[in-house]
């Protein structure tokens, strides 16, 4: 199990895994990937597949943002979390039948327990579709955002530029996998083309002012491909996403994590950005080479976290089961067919 902490200064546990060996944190840095001949080099590709397979995370650096616009997008975030509570309620996620917008804090629900963090959830910006044209539940994830235009006007451009940023990451992260695995470099493309679904967070933690026994985020496994997180200044923490299980029948596995509570009456920022295929990707099993393959035991499964193949149908079980009040208000019929397939922990 990794231990996140999501602010500079302290250190991320390595995950409690038997295959996985405990050391520090690996340390890549993107911009060193690919040689003068747009090749991926062997060092790179290497530390990535060694640091994926044996930890299961990575820190990157220098990956194309500068510290000034770091500084304004964690700036504005702040301000945002600053507004009094009315404010923030303008874009309450209840309204969204999309999970986008403000959730309050201690209302994401994780391992069955409530998280102490409020936060903004944001993904491509898209129109929603209207019920009798799905072709799948999936497409309730397609819709607007919610964003503070009225008191923030800053914070939509300046998350909008860090997806941009992180999708360019992503994608260059996912192809530099597919060549340590011995596969062409474009083999996920397939996957990402046109509109992949990432989603986003700007989170807000908050430390317990009674001495309240509290999580920050209870253990779990991130449902889409790669997660980057920024807590870190300057860099970012690569965890492995349940989509890459599915994809290596584990060989690469979902890195089981959890973020520890903030220090009584104490305050904590991060930024993830969570990397993911379009909604209706089913990610196939890719074939990997002898060495690798004899070191893949198959995609981890229990009753209470069914992994999917299909991205769509993995992200809903996600959403469902982490935003009840959401889901209750205005999926019902969904939410209890969840509770009854294994979508639900």
């Amino acid at each position: 199990m990794t231990d996140h902490v999501d602010d500079p200064g302290h250190q991320h546990t390595a995950p409690d895994h038997a295959s996985r060996a405990a050391g520090p944190i690996p340390v890549l840095r993107l911009d060193t990937a690919r040689r003068a001949d747009g090749t991926f080099g062997e060092t790179f590709l290497a530390g990535l597949r060694t640091a994926l397979h044996e930890i299961g995370f990575l820190q990157l650096t220098d990956y194309g943002a500068t510290r000034r616009q770091i500084g304004e997008l964690t700036a504005a975030a702040a301000r945002f979390f600053a507004l009094p509570l009315e404010h923030r309620l303008r874009l309450d996620n209840r309204l969204s039948p999309h999970f986008r917008g403000y959730t309050r804090l201690g209302h994401e629900i994780t391992a069955g327990r409530a998280d102490a963090r409020e936060q903004i959830d944001f993904a491509p910006e898209q129109a929603p579709v209207p019920r009798e044209l799905w072709d799948a539940p999936y497409r309730l994830l397609e819709g607007p955002n919610q964003w503070p235009d009225d008191t923030v006007p800053e914070l939509r451009p300046l998350v909008e530029q860090w997806a941009g940023l992180l999708s360019t990451v992503g994608l260059e992260l996912t192809r530099a996998i597919a060549v340590a695995l011995a596969l062409p470099q474009d083999h996920f493309d397939q996957y990402f083309a046109g509109t992949p679904h990432w989603f986003g967070k700007l989170i807000h933690y908050v430390g317990a002012a009674d001495g309240t026994d509290l999580q920050g985020v209870g253990p779990h496994t991130d449902w889409n491909f790669l997660t980057l997180l920024l807590p870190v200044d300057g860099a970012l923490i690569v965890n492995i996403g349940e989509m890459l299980e599915v994809a290596t029948h584990g060989y690469l596995v979902a890195t089981p994590h959890r973020v520890l509570p903030c220090a009584p009456r104490g305050t904590r920022d991060s930024i993830a950005f969570f990397w993911a295929p379009r909604l209706d990707a089913s990610l196939h099993t890719v074939p990997l080479p002898h060495r690798y393959a004899e070191q893949a035991p198959g995609v981890s499964q229990s009753a209470h976290n069914v992994l999917h193949s299909r991205f769509g149908d993995n992200a809903l079980k996600g959403w469902l089961r982490s935003h009840p009040e959401v889901a209750a208000t205005h999926h019902a019929g969904l939410l209890a067919q969840s509770h009854t397939t294994g979508g639900s922990s």
